[in-house]
């Protein structure tokens, strides 16, 4: 399990428009990795909209965004072209992202228990370590806070 301070794995993923991502490849940066339990419902919605309408905020703050779910490469696609997302979507479809950051937990929805993806944000320093969690995300004022926490690390 990752601890804040702790080095974050080099992980990798399919994401949209047929590209991948690494973690690795992003040093010297702040990368903000979000986790969301699925494209095109309503909070998961909400939350990539509000990420998307802060992104010269975040590039002010040499940060870059990625998204995370389950979804496949193509949903994500679709995802994007609907609401004009202008970050990367990784499709964890073999959950690696979501186990390295031990987001996958028992829900329950109208009394079914199943194992679903928490609403988790992480952030990553320039160093590659981690500085900071949000797990069981509200959306509302969130990224403010993502943002908030970005100019205290770079403060540090």
């Amino acid at each position: 399990m990752l601890k804040i301070g702790g080095k974050v794995p080099n992980l990798s993923g399919a994401t949209n428009g047929g590209k991948t991502i690494k973690l690795g490849e992003m040093a010297g940066r702040f990368v903000v990795v979000y986790f969301y339990p699925k494209d095109n419902t309503t909070g998961c919605t909400r939350e990539a909209h509000d990420f998307r309408d802060q992104a010269k905020a975040f590039a002010k703050r040499n940060a870059v965004v990625i998204g995370v779910s389950r979804d496949s490469a193509k949903s994500h696609d679709g995802f994007i072209a609907k609401h004009g997302l202008n970050f990367s979507l990784v499709a964890d479809t073999d959950e690696a992202w979501c186990r390295a950051f031990d987001v996958i937990h028992e829900k329950v929805l109208y009394g079914r228990r199943y194992l679903g993806v928490v609403r988790s944000t992480f952030l990553i320093g320039p160093d590659g370590r981690l500085v900071r969690e949000w797990r069981n995300v509200k959306v509302p004022g969130h990224v403010a806070s993502v943002l908030d926490a970005i100019d205290g690390a770079d403060s540090e």
